[in-house]
């Protein structure tokens, strides 16, 4: 759920591997880099933190770290992340097209792919996914988008994941059409969860 009262209230899951993160876990996450006595760890989760910080001023009102087992050994992180803006056109199948468009047109993608999602609720959706270059990065990273918006109208929801493990794009995009389609506007936990909701998840783990 979107933290900020600020915001219109969203509710929406993430597969297992994802855990919230926030400027708020500073000093939880210090004293795990503490415990594991090293100074490298301690600069990288410091720098996690300020980007979080710096993300917060830009309309980001939920993130998330993923991380999943890298076969032979190792793990695969990715940032999930929740934008919530005000529109700024009336229709919401405008906003939703202008704001895919923005994504699709910054010169830091390379070969974008677009597609349209059908969502139960009948609301705009589109993604973007591809590769973005990022200055100073040897690596390009893997991010994919998917716009929305609020059924008042008013609000322009943007998801994001991002990654350095490009070669899952497939996988990334997958789960994040998959939490697309849980995204909800009333607290779930006062209805029964559809069936429908529970198997997006469900499907991108198999």
């Amino acid at each position: 759920m979107t933290p900020q009262k600020s915001v219109p209230p969203v509710w929406f899951r993430l597969p297992p591997g994802f855990h919230d993160i926030g400027p708020g876990d500073r000093a939880a996450l210090n004293a795990v880099a503490e415990s594991l006595g090293s100074a490298d760890a301690q600069q990288e989760l410091s720098q996690l933190i300020d980007g979080l910080e710096e993300l917060a001023g830009h309309s980001v009102v939920h993130t998330a770290i993923g991380l999943h087992p890298e076969e032979p050994s190792g793990i695969s992180t990715s940032l999930f992340s929740l934008t919530v803006r005000t529109a700024e056109q009336p229709s919401p199948r405008t906003t939703v097209a202008r704001a895919a468009l923005g994504i699709a047109r910054s010169p830091h993608w390379t070969n974008p792919i677009r597609r349209f999602i059908d969502l139960s609720s009948g609301l705009p959706c589109c993604l973007v996914a591809g590769t973005i270059l990022v200055p100073a990065v040897e690596h390009g990273l893997f991010q994919a988008r998917v716009a929305t918006v609020h059924p008042d109208g008013c609000h322009l929801l943007v998801l994001d994941l991002t990654s350095s493990s490009t070669q899952h794009a497939d996988a990334y995009t997958d789960i994040i059409e998959a939490v697309a389609h849980t995204v909800v506007f009333s607290d779930p936990s006062h209805r029964p969860e559809t069936a429908a909701v529970a198997s997006r998840i469900m499907e991108v783990l198999l």
